[in-house]
């Protein structure tokens, strides 16, 4: 089989416009699912991404189609920052800091919460790639506490969600540009009481296995739990039974 014949059939690949115009498309989303809830009108992601609302429907045909490419798209990112910054830093610490401000960045924990019931967090891809960052950042996570630079009381639950309590825009009259500023100060300050040489933190750390045992399960009545989407290899807020809104 000649070598076009192999590039065929797989998907095809856009044009450069085209590839741009997708990015725009996923980044005004994103930011507009974060700042308007994912009920936004796909008119306004299409004025915010530059593009006319037909050039948004070729490319995505509906809502739900639009709010998985989301996930997929940040959960892609996030995991290459974090692989990125696993060879760019001399240390586990330091690139667990560069991962958790690339992740502020990228708006991971703010952009999922929002999506919470408009799309299926036990879908394959989606768990496929949550999965394989929740590895990478646990790796991190020990290899920081081995190294004796990160406290020995934290788990894995403490960085995802302090990740989303950070991520969060500020309520009133906060301009995007000092909300950013201001989520990775914070987050400087909290990366500065994760280091070792600080008093015990009062309780027990949650661990990977902590959040997935308080995640509902699948026959657990009742609306999605905000504790879902935070957990790798849970089922999800679309839960067997309890379909997707579209």
């Amino acid at each position: 089989m000649t070598k076009h014949a192999t590039a065929a059939k797989g998907a095809p690949k856009l044009r450069d416009d085209a590839r741009r115009n997708r990015e725009r498309i996923l980044a005004a989303a994103r930011d507009l699912f974060v700042e308007r809830g994912p009920s936004v009108p796909l008119e306004e992601i299409a004025a915010r991404a530059g593009v006319g609302i037909a050039t948004l429907y070729r490319r995505f045909p509906d809502r739900q189609a639009l709010a998985r490419a989301v996930a997929l798209d940040v959960l892609r990112r996030v995991a290459d920052e974090a692989r990125r910054a696993q060879t760019a830093e001399p240390t586990a610490f330091g690139a667990l800091t560069q991962y958790m401000h690339a992740a502020l960045d990228l708006r991971v924990s703010a952009v999922l919460p929002a999506l919470l019931g408009r799309i299926s967090f036990d879908d394959e891809k989606i768990m496929a790639l949550r999965d394989a960052s929740a590895h990478v950042i646990q790796a991190m996570i020990e290899r920081a506490q081995a190294e004796g630079m990160l406290r020995p009381d934290v788990g894995f639950g403490d960085i995802s969600l302090l990740l989303i309590r950070l991520a969060r825009p500020l309520p009133g009259p906060f301009p995007r540009a000092l909300s950013d500023h201001l989520a990775h100060r914070h987050l400087a300050l909290v990366l500065d009481g994760l280091r070792a040489d600080h008093d015990p933190l009062p309780g027990a750390a949650l661990t990977l296995q902590d959040l997935r045992a308080l995640a509902p399960q699948d026959d657990h009545p009742g609306p999605p739990s905000p504790i879902e989407f935070a957990v790798p290899g849970s089922a999800g807020p679309t839960r067997r039974g309890n379909p997707c809104h579209g």
